[in-house]
C-alpha cells in the first residue's frame, strides 16, 4: 500500500442535514448496481440481476496468462493456472451474496459512499474447488493466524494507494465450504463478477469474497491492510478501532405487491386476497422466522417460512403470507429473526453505514375498485 495525498473530495464524510445524493455517489451508482426486487421471484438469480461492486475499476485479466500464487508462511508455495484449479475436485453451492454496505442510503444522517438502499443482494450457484485441501497441501505454519487474499484492482481509497486485499482467520479460510470459484450459474464468471478467479466465503458479507483474486498469503500475524484495519468497521466515532464486519445479519425482503409509480416506487394493489412474499436470510445464525407488518409496524403477522434445505444451507429462504387487501394506504413491513434475535425497528448507525439490517418499509395503495 502507497499513501498518497488525499483529495478532499475523495475523504470519508458524513452528509450534512438535508444533503442530498452528490455526483460522486451518484457516479458510484451507475458503475455498481442491485437486484430488482421484483427478481426475488428466482430462487437462483441471474447473473445480470445479481448485485454488483466494483471497489476501483474492473481490471483487464487474461485468463491464459493469469496464475494464483499461495505464498506466505507456507513449506511449498504454489502457482497454478486455471486448469491447475479445474482438474481439482470441483463443487456447486448456492449462496446467498450481501453487500456489508446494503442500507447504507437509508441512515440518517447517511455515510458518503455508495448509496444502497435494500438491493445489494444476489443468490447464485457457484461452481469452484474447495481452498482448503490448497493451504494443506502448501503446508501451512503451525504459526500461522491469517489468510491475506488479494485481487487484481489497484486504486486509491482515502488516500491510501492498494490493491484490494481482506484477511481471514485462518479457522474461516479452512472451512471446508470457502470456494475458489471460476463459474457462476453453470458459466464461466463474467468480468465484473471477479474472472477468472474469485473467493467465495459463505456467510460473510461481500467484501470478504475478494474477485479477480491473485494471491493467496498464509500470515503468522493478523491481517492489518487498509479494508480490514480501516474500512469495513463499526463504529460511530472516526477515532474509534471500530469492531470488524464479518457475518451477514438477518434480513428479509418482500417483492413489492402489485404495480409501482415510476418514480416514487409506491405500489398500487388491487382489493381482495394478496399473496405476499419474499426471501430471508441471515449469515450469523439460523433462521427462526419472518414476520409481515401491514400497518407499519404496530401488529405482526407470522409468515410462513420455507424450511431449510440441507443441500444449500447458506441460500436465501422462501417465504408467504396472506394479506386480505382492503381500499387505502398501507406500509408493509418485513423482519426476519434468527437464532440470536430479530431485525432492528430503528436504525443501528455507524459512521460506514455497514451491516445495516433495519427493517423494509414498502408504502402500498389498495385501490377503491
Amino acid at each position: 500500500m502507497t499513501a498518497t495525498e488525499p483529495r478532499q473530495r475523495g475523504r470519508a464524510r458524513i452528509a450534512g442535514p438535508g444533503e442530498g445524493i452528490g455526483l460522486d455517489e451518484l457516479a458510484l451508482a451507475t458503475r455498481n448496481h442491485g437486484l430488482p426486487l421484483e427478481a426475488l421471484r428466482y430462487d437462483v438469480t441471474p447473473p445480470g440481476l445479481h448485485y454488483v461492486l466494483t471497489h476501483y475499476d474492473i481490471p483487464a485479466v487474461d485468463p491464459a496468462t493469469w496464475r494464483l500464487e499461495v505464498t506466505g508462511a507456507v513449506e511449498r508455495p504454489l502457482r497454478l493456472d486455471l486448469d491447475d484449479l479445474r482438474r481439482r475436485p470441483a463443487v456447486t453451492s448456492r449462496v446467498l451474496l450481501e453487500c456489508a454496505g446494503n442500507g447504507r442510503a437509508r441512515l440518517e444522517p447517511r455515510p458518503v459512499s455508495q448509496p444502497w438502499l435494500l438491493e445489494a443482494v444476489g443468490n447464485a450457484e457457484w461452481t469452484g474447488t474447495p481452498l482448503a485441501p490448497l493451504l494443506e497441501e502448501a503446508g501451512v505454519s503451525p504459526a500461522a493466524v491469517d489468510v491475506a487474499f488479494t485481487g487484481a484492482d489497484h486504486g486509491v481509497e482515502r488516500g491510501v494507494e492498494q490493491d484490494y486485499a481482506r484477511g481471514l482467520p485462518l479457522a474461516e479460510a479452512l472451512r471446508p465450504d470457502v470456494l475458489l470459484v471460476w463459474a457462476v450459474n453453470g458459466a464461466p464468471l463474467p468480468p465484473q463478477h471477479g474472472a477468472p478467479l474469485r473467493l467465495l466465503v459463505p456467510g460473510w458479507y461481500g467484501m470478504a469474497h475478494v474477485k479477480w483474486l491473485t494471491r493467496v498469503e498464509v500470515l503468522e500475524h493478523p491481517f492489518r491492510g487498509f479494508q480490514n484495519a480501516t474500512a469495513y468497521r463499526l463504529k460511530t466515532e472516526a477515532h474509534e478501532a471500530g469492531v470488524p464486519v464479518t457475518r451477514i445479519a438477518p434480513r428479509a425482503l418482500v417483492a413489492p405487491p402489485g404495480f409501482p409509480d415510476f418514480m416514487t416506487r409506491e405500489r398500487f394493489v388491487r382489493p381482495g386476497p394478496v399473496t405476499l412474499t419474499g426471501r430471508a436470510w441471515s449469515g450469523r445464525a439460523p433462521l427462526t422466522g419472518v414476520e409481515v407488518s401491514t400497518d407499519g409496524g404496530v401488529t405482526w403477522t407470522p409468515a410462513d417460512l420455507a424450511p431449510a434445505d440441507p443441500a444449500h444451507p447458506h441460500a436465501w429462504r422462501a417465504w408467504t403470507c396472506a394479506w386480505d387487501a382492503e381500499p387505502g394506504g398501507y406500509e408493509l413491513v418485513v423482519r426476519a429473526t434468527d437464532a440470536e434475535g430479530p431485525q432492528p425497528v430503528e436504525q443501528p448507525w455507524n459512521r460506514q453505514g455497514m451491516a445495516n439490517n433495519l427493517v423494509q418499509r414498502v408504502p402500498v395503495t389498495v385501490l377503491d375498485d
